[in-house]
């Protein structure tokens, strides 16, 4: 049987970011860029499937596993006990992933978000070089991976507290607009996480022109906004539109979050990935929605929708913050003015490096990637 091969829109994909790469990946010409308004210390976890000692065990692989050991437990009417193990920790959210990425590339990094007072070591010791801002407590995420998807168990820090009142407060509209004054890009994330994020867009939107150079870019991730209610969701409809009005917004979503997202605003339906896509950006009106998923990420734009297939990770090393890492990807090709299946070509090039490697690409190493992107299918 023939090796599959990618398709001629991922084909033209590599030869549009390769061509976007071939001046070199500078990222000093490019300056400065701003992440708001989260952090989190995540443990990674793995849960104990069959221990033979105290030395040996083995691990639970699947989360279809775990599951049906909960189901097996529910049915019989008794308790479960799991063991599980911290294997690493980090910081994170989406604040420190991109922030991560982005001082790797050399990027001028400002980070605005719950570090706590005084900022906990853990970032102080990882971004204390950085313009690092700490505006209220961060959450707590235990991270369990398994070999097909994740579990993660939060517990939020202060950005359920957190509107535009409370970023006078905590922070100050002006020392906002001014850390935006020249910036490339603005990345917020996670609305699940920060119900009122809406409400800081409305006071960004009617700012905006007191920026004398504002981002081209502000990237919003969603996160899994089953946790909103209606209300809720209506403001981030509205808030989103009207910053799109002064900017470019990008939108960016996991698969199963973009079904949601259209879900949420257009009622239940069998869609495609595309076709969720397709219905989430007619409801949001961002200049682009992307949504990202393991066998291909998709772009609805006012030209329509693209879709770049991602190449399959047989053993991946780590998998918590890869869509995160594919959010870098995708917000470097925005400031690097790549065109949008370019951009997410390099979405899908970052995420697939971390994936396999649990570490952050350089920029050489980047378009090593993007250069035998076809060659890995």
């Amino acid at each position: 049987m023939a090796e599959p091969t990618p398709s001629r829109e991922t084909r033209d994909a590599v030869a549009q970011a390769q061509r976007g790469l071939a001046d070199g990946f500078e990222p000093v010409d490019y300056g400065h860029v701003v992440f708001g308004f989260d952090g989190y210390l995540d443990r990674v976890r793995e849960v104990v499937a069959d221990r033979s000692d105290p030395e040996t065990y083995e691990r639970l692989a699947t989360l279809s596993a775990f599951g049906d050991r909960v189901d097996r437990s529910v049915a019989a009417e008794s308790s479960l006990t799991f063991e599980w193990l911290q294997d690493g920790s980090r910081t994170g959210g989406h604040t420190c992933h991109l922030a991560r990425a982005f001082d790797t590339w050399a990027f001028e990094t400002t980070m605005i978000g719950m570090y706590d007072d005084p900022v906990r070591e853990p970032f102080e010791t990882e971004f204390g070089h950085l313009d690092l801002h700490s505006i209220g407590e961060p959450g707590v995420t235990d991270a369990v991976e398994f070999d097909d998807g994740k579990l993660m168990l939060t517990e939020i820090g202060d950005t359920m507290e957190l509107d535009w009142a409370a970023l006078e407060e905590w922070f100050g509209h002006d020392r906002l607009l001014d850390r935006l004054d020249g910036a490339e890009l603005l990345g917020t994330g996670y609305w699940s996480e920060t119900p009122d994020l809406p409400d800081i867009y409305d006071g960004l939107r009617d700012n905006w022109d007191r920026i004398d150079d504002p981002p081209g870019t502000v990237l919003i991730d969603p996160g899994d906004i089953r946790k909103l209610d209606a209300d809720r969701l209506r403001a981030g409809r509205n808030a989103i539109g009207r910053l799109d009005e002064v900017t470019d917004v990008v939108v960016s979503s996991n698969r199963a979050e973009t079904g949601v997202l259209a879900d949420a605003y257009a009622g239940d339906g069998d869609r495609t990935f595309e076709e969720s896509a397709a219905v989430a950006y007619d409801a949001l009106e961002p200049t682009w929605f992307v949504g990202h998923g393991v066998d291909r990420s998709v772009v609805v734009t006012a030209d329509g929708t693209h879709s770049v297939e991602v190449p399959a990770v047989d053993d991946p090393a780590l998998t918590t913050s890869s869509g995160d890492h594919f959010n870098a990807g995708l917000a470097v090709g925005r400031v690097l003015d790549l065109d949008a299946p370019a951009s997410i070509l390099l979405g899908n090039a970052v995420a697939g490096y971390f994936v396999r490697t649990a570490d952050q690409p350089s920029p050489a190493e980047i378009e090593a990637f993007v250069d035998g992107y076809v060659e890995k299918f």
